[in-house]
């Protein structure tokens, strides 16, 4: 064997053993998207099982205010649907619908000293407000795993493992703009 046949071994040794971390690497970012996406759908189903306790709750003390409460249950289909087809462009809208309701249906039990005081009312917002925040932590956590996998999956030489191992791009979990304006109290409470 010659040296040349050795250099080009070796190399190609060198190439292969590099493809392979790459490989491992664009496997690891995929899974980290997963893993995001696993702590946030936990998180949306202890929701999703707490609003209608928080409704029925609600019903006892709010006899006037049922669309407001119409609202939330149906939001919270929206979310629920979105969620089971893993569509995040529709979770984001639904999840801005919801959070919309939620705010409102709170807003309006400031109209209800009785509902206001119950424990049980007490206790589910406290656990549903607890739970929003848990989910804009984790939805931060999981668009930059996303992004992480995105940006790897185009760069180059990355992108030749990608294209070759068919790794996809994911998609973000944005809210709409609404969701992200202020709120006007004046209009809550009007």
């Amino acid at each position: 064997m010659s040296l040349t046949s050795v250099v080009i071994i070796v190399l190609l040794v060198l190439l292969a053993a590099y493809a392979v971390m790459l490989y491992n690497a664009l496997v690891r970012l995929k899974h980290g998207v997963s893993k995001a996406w696993s702590n946030i759908d936990v998180m949306l189903k202890q929701r999703h099982e707490e609003l209608p306790k928080l409704v029925e709750t609600c019903k006892q003390y709010m006899q006037h205010e049922r669309g407001t409460l119409e609202a939330v249950i149906a939001a919270r289909q929206a979310v629920s649907s979105a969620q089971a087809k893993g569509d995040m462009n529709a979770l984001g809208k639904a999840e801005t619908g919801l959070r919309a309701g939620l705010g409102q249906l709170f807003a309006l039990a400031e109209n209800y000293p009785e509902l206001k005081a119950n424990e049980s009312f007490q206790h589910l917002q406290q656990r549903i407000s607890g739970l929003e925040n848990g989910i804009a932590d984790r939805r931060e956590l999981y668009n930059e795993a996303v992004n992480l996998n995105n940006v790897r999956i185009e760069q180059f030489p990355d992108v030749i493992v990608a294209r070759a191992f068919a790794f996809k791009e994911a998609a973000l979990l944005e809210f709409s703009e609404g969701e992200k304006a202020d709120v006007d109290l004046k209009s809550l409470f009007g």
